[in-house]
């Protein structure tokens, strides 16, 4: 039995489409995601370019496949030209969104504060909240990994109260396996989500520690799948590129077949 599967935790399978595919690519890919995967032992989620998630959701609706966001703004609705709500995205059928994704961090100036503004944001409304966390190369390299976790997850998830993070989800992506070809070993993965669990344990208590769900994320595939998910503390994995196409992506949710 896989990893995931010795505890009560189901694991999730998400997709972060990024910037790719037009409303009619987008369509025809969940089409064929829909017919490629049937298994409820494990939670499917894509996330589109905004653009094409109501189209997306009537392709998913009543699947296993669920819908998600890249981003939100943190206010309800008022003069942020460019910028969509929580509130947009649940009424355009979405029930995750992934927040602080280190390219949002990256290049768009996101920090632990409006992290935590988001994730608050993303609460309110239901949505459950895919919050990434991870260190660049430079970082682990100075033996600096936990620290700036430590960091990522106390200011990220600053005045939050157990009630609230229910539903949270922790995606750890170390920056530097991100669309490198370079992944960290299941043994790197591990060590990282069991301290990830044992910050969550010191500052909410055994039951969330023990509920909360953390991914995997950085150059996950068909390939390395199975033997990150045997990993005790690996509960899933957040997936780029891989999941750009249905068949590939059909192949890591499928991972236990």
């Amino acid at each position: 039995m896989l990893g995931a599967n010795m505890n009560s935790r189901k694991p999730l399978i998400a997709g972060n489409w990024k910037m790719f595919k037009t409303c009619e690519e987008a369509v025809e890919t969940a089409r064929q995601l829909v017919k490629l995967v049937a298994d409820d032992t494990v939670d499917v989620m894509i996330a589109p370019a905004f653009t094409s998630l109501m189209p997306v959701s009537d392709v998913v609706k009543g699947s296993c496949v669920a819908l998600g966001a890249q981003n939100l703004f943190w206010e309800p609705e008022g003069a942020y030209t460019g910028e969509i709500s929580s509130g947009m995205l649940v009424s355009a059928g979405c029930s995750y969104v992934i927040i602080g994704h280190s390219e949002r961090r990256q290049y768009f100036g996101e920090t632990d504060l409006t992290v935590n503004k988001k994730i608050k944001a993303a609460i309110k409304d239901n949505l459950m909240p895919v919050v990434c966390v991870g260190e660049s190369e430079k970082e682990r390299e100075s033996n600096h990994t936990f620290s700036v976790l430590d960091k990522q997850v106390e200011k990220g998830l600053e005045s939050l109260t157990l009630n609230d993070l229910e539903t949270l989800i922790i995606a750890y992506e170390p920056i530097w396996a991100i669309g490198t070809g370079k992944t960290a070993t299941s043994k790197q993965a591990q060590e990282v989500h069991k301290y990830l669990r044992l910050l969550i344990k010191k500052k909410f208590g055994n039951n969330l520690a023990d509920s909360i769900r953390i991914l995997y994320g950085g150059s996950v595939k068909p390939d390395n799948i199975k033997e990150l998910m045997l990993m005790p503390d690996v509960d899933g994995a957040l997936v780029g590129g891989a999941s750009l196409k249905a068949e590939t992506f059909s192949k890591i949710i499928n991972f236990q077949i």
